[in-house]
């Protein structure tokens, strides 16, 4: 009896936490590969979904077992201040430009991300910014600080709120908005709202994995996130994410290998 209850125990204790963001949760991506990876391990991943600026502070706080964000910047930075102590990239996709359709600012006719948001902010046209250190407004404000324009006045709106959210108010109020892919493609309540600015490499939007340093906080469950971030770098794991796709679209695209490709 007593055997079988420690076995008990051990199989309940088989899961981590995983913090990451909300694109990832929303768009379905976890729905898809999870059951893959805990058919492969027995390994259970609870996601806690919330920006990434967010999910750093819990890292940070010893509250989550592994890191899947987007921001290159803020994720090597994690690892210099001793949080970490491994990043790698797991996979990309792009952020793009939502806004009403008839496109009173004109950015359609941008042949840069910079020209695009200049032109919203010339026609101060109502523009609806997630407002909430997420890696998406940490990718909009850096954009916005590369125009030479520093956004405010009645026309910015920070609403402090994760991507879908954001969306819904950018439809309701006819605004533009910066998303990921991702929830664009899976987001349903467009309204008048169309896709107006893509294509721009300064939108490239790439997700690591991030292993937490077993000095910092040695009570988490260092071996489980080892294999989970093992296996999101696997061919099987990579292979799981290609063949993610919401109405007929790949939203996320595996570059772990990407470097080791090129060599």
């Amino acid at each position: 009896m007593g055997l079988s209850l420690g076995a008990s125990a051990q199989d309940d204790d088989r899961y981590i936490t995983l913090a990451s963001t909300t694109s990832t949760q929303n768009s379905g991506l976890f729905d898809a590969i999870l059951p893959q990876f805990t058919d492969t391990s027995g390994i259970e991943v609870r996601v806690v979904a919330v920006g990434t600026g967010q999910a750093f502070e819990i890292a940070r706080r010893g509250d989550a077992d592994s890191l899947l964000v987007h921001d290159t910047e803020g994720e090597e930075r994690f690892i210099a201040e001793g949080y970490a102590t491994e990043r790698a990239d797991v996979m990309y996709n792009d952020f793009v430009i939502i806004g009403p359709g008839d496109d009173p600012a004109g950015i359609g006719d941008a042949d840069t991300v910079e020209q695009a948001l200049s032109a919203i902010a010339e026609a101060e046209a109502p523009f609806a910014s997630r407002g909430d250190d997420s890696g998406t407004n940490r990718a909009e404000l850096r954009l916005w600080d590369a125009a030479g324009i520093t956004p405010g006045g009645d026309w910015y709106r920070e609403l402090g709120s994760g991507m879908g959210p954001t969306l819904n108010t950018a439809a309701g109020m006819d605004a533009y908005v910066m998303s990921d892919r991702a929830t664009w493609v899976a987001f349903d309540n467009r309204q008048d709202l169309d896709l107006l600015f893509e294509g721009d490499e300064a939108l490239f939007n790439q997700y690591g994995s991030i292993l937490i340093s077993k000095e910092r906080h040695p009570h988490l469950k260092h071996d489980l996130a080892a294999q989970w971030h093992d296996w999101l770098l696997s061919e099987a794991g990579q292979a799981a994410i290609a063949d993610f796709e919401v109405k007929g679209q790949q939203l996320f695209f595996p570059n772990a290998h990407a470097a080791s490709d090129d060599e």
